[in-house]
């Protein structure tokens, strides 16, 4: 039998994930993922692909979202109060137009000096009416796209195998950076193929597979890139007919509620896979 291993969610797009037993299911994914952005002074989103050291910087969301705490080495925490009412600026996530709120010059000079290029935080605000694309419409905040990406651990352990081929080490789950893993599905890559899943008192339909990036090559726990894995191996048995190679899959959210490490994992609807 399926069920949930592990529940992840990403308070700053980029930044660490902070690892939940329990967490609210909301129209945009977990509560509080990627509700907060990191951005140039022009309005352009940050990600790993170019500030990879975005990784070192582990926010804490206190106060049921009113407060962030931001942690990285070798500068002093900041204690943020989370601003939901500011003015708008425009922001861009991959090339997309949004909104954001500005949490300050404190939380600016902090991303500043850790990331060593002018930087700004900002937070979606309440208004935000995103629409994401697949085969199941939804929304999300910030995330590159849909409001959930899942990946199961017998997908991990197919990866690890190829890897030990070629003489190489296996990879942590957190270069995925997946919302939730699953265990118990003996096929890997079966997530491929679940289209509708009932996890609790909640629903997930099927997106779209998600097509990974040079995000996949950084070292979490260094925020450096560590060479070519897993795009290299994944090359080889994972390429997408729309370019590039898929690992995991992208849900959209039917139906709100509590998720919990532990819970079952029941696929209503089953699927071909779009590889």
């Amino acid at each position: 039998m399926a069920s949930v291993v592990e529940l992840t969610y990403y308070p700053i797009k980029g930044c660490a994930g902070t690892s939940a037993g329990e967490a609210p299911l909301t129209p945009a994914g977990l509560a509080h993922d990627r509700s907060f952005l990191v951005v140039s002074e022009e309005g352009v989103g940050r990600t790993q692909r170019r500030d990879p050291r975005l990784a070192l910087v582990r926010p804490m969301v206190g106060d049921g979202g009113g407060r962030l705490v931001l942690h990285a080495p070798d500068v002093e925490a900041l204690d943020l109060r989370v601003d939901t009412a500011g003015d708008r600026r425009k922001v861009e996530v991959l090339g997309k137009a949004y909104r954001g709120i500005d949490q300050g010059d404190a939380a600016a000079d902090w991303f500043t000096e850790v990331l060593g290029a002018p930087s700004r935080l900002v937070r979606v605000p309440p208004e935000h009416d995103r629409v994401t694309d697949g085969r199941t419409p939804g929304t999300s905040a910030y995330a590159d796209s849909c409001a959930l990406h899942v990946v199961s651990r017998a997908t991990l352990d197919l990866l690890h195998r190829k890897l030990a081929e070629r003489g190489l080490p296996p990879l942590p789950m957190n270069r995925f950076r997946p919302n939730i893993v699953v265990d118990g599905w003996d096929a890997p890559h079966t997530e491929d193929r679940a289209h509708r899943i009932r996890i609790g008192d909640t629903e997930l339909g099927y997106a779209k597979l998600a097509v990974r990036c040079v995000v996949t090559t950084v070292d979490q726990g260094t925020g450096a890139k560590a060479g070519p894995e897993p795009l290299r191996t994944l090359a080889d048995y994972r390429r997408a007919a729309q370019g590039g190679v898929a690992y995991g899959t992208k849900y959209a959210v039917l139906r709100t509620g509590t998720l919990s490490v532990g819970d079952t994992v029941d696929v209503t609807s089953w699927g071909e896979s779009e590889l």
